[in-house]
């Protein structure tokens, strides 16, 4: 298989697009809010951390299927949650949040 037809597979694309939403989320509040450091988190990191963790579990599932099936494209589409993951975590961790 190629990769564009493993991305169509719910478990490759939906943690791709669970990081770029977390991203939305932290430029959203950095836009509006600017760099704070409040003792209670708030929404925004509520959310960010739910997102980050909630995609855990299925890129777990998407790796384990898809080596058995087609490890090459598995292991680029992997690469790809895992880009979009630490592009997500590079903010918070850059700017301390």
């Amino acid at each position: 298989m190629r990769m564009w037809t493993v991305l169509k597979q719910p478990s490759a694309w939906l943690p791709i697009s669970m990081s770029v939403t977390a991203l939305a989320i932290v430029l959203i509040h950095l836009l509006r809010y600017g760099v704070t450091h409040d003792a209670d988190e708030g929404t925004s990191a509520h959310l960010w951390q739910l997102l980050m963790a909630g995609q855990t579990p299925i890129i777990g599932y998407f790796a384990l299927n898809g080596f058995l099936e087609n490890p090459g494209s598995t292991l680029r589409v992997l690469a790809l949650q895992l880009g979009a993951a630490l592009l997500a975590m590079a903010p918070v961790f850059l700017l301390k949040l």
